[in-house]
């Protein structure tokens, strides 16, 4: 039988975003001009390797027949203790760079305002020109909405979603 592994202290770096670690689920809506709205069921998971960013893994499934929908990959960097910056890899052939403040709210967690700065995307993915992410968590809950601009639309509300640590 393996031993367990020694449990790794977060960079100090990272102390703002420690009430992120962990596993999240929850569920959302999602609505955009070009798509019928949807339902969804989601798992964050927020890790660390002792390192001065947080690890970040996204996996979204339909709620009507459990299909899988969509998935992010990536991290989480806190260069300042009031700022954050999110970098993703999505499946669909598009990079996100995302950067905001990062604020401590009168619940005693945290707010990211979340603006991208850069989206890079391969020659066949959708054309996506913009995204902001607003998260807030506070004790054992996070929501968030994020916005888009994609296919010829401009920015706009495209999802909301409320999650509970596990």
């Amino acid at each position: 039988m393996a031993e367990p592994r020694p449990s790794i202290a977060p960079h100090p770096d990272i102390t703002p975003l420690a009430g992120l670690l962990g596993t999240w689920r929850g569920s959302g809506a999602g609505e955009y001009p070009t798509i019928e709205p949807f339902g969804y069921l989601e798992e964050i998971d927020f890790g660390h390797i002792g390192r001065p960013f947080l690890t970040y893994r996204q996996r979204t499934r339909s709620t009507e027949d459990s299909r899988p929908l969509h998935a992010e990959t990536g991290y989480l960097r806190c260069p300042r203790p009031d700022r954050v910056e999110l970098v993703l890899a999505h499946p669909t052939g598009i990079i996100e760079i995302c950067e905001g403040p990062l604020t401590v709210t009168d619940d005693g967690g945290i707010r990211l305002e979340l603006k991208s700065t850069v989206i890079g995307r391969t020659r066949t993915a959708k054309p996506v020109t913009e995204l902001g992410r607003s998260i807030h968590q506070y004790g054992d809950i996070i929501e968030y909405t994020l916005r888009m601009a994609a296919v010829g639309q401009p920015l706009q509300h495209h999802l909301a979603a409320t999650l509970h640590r596990i």
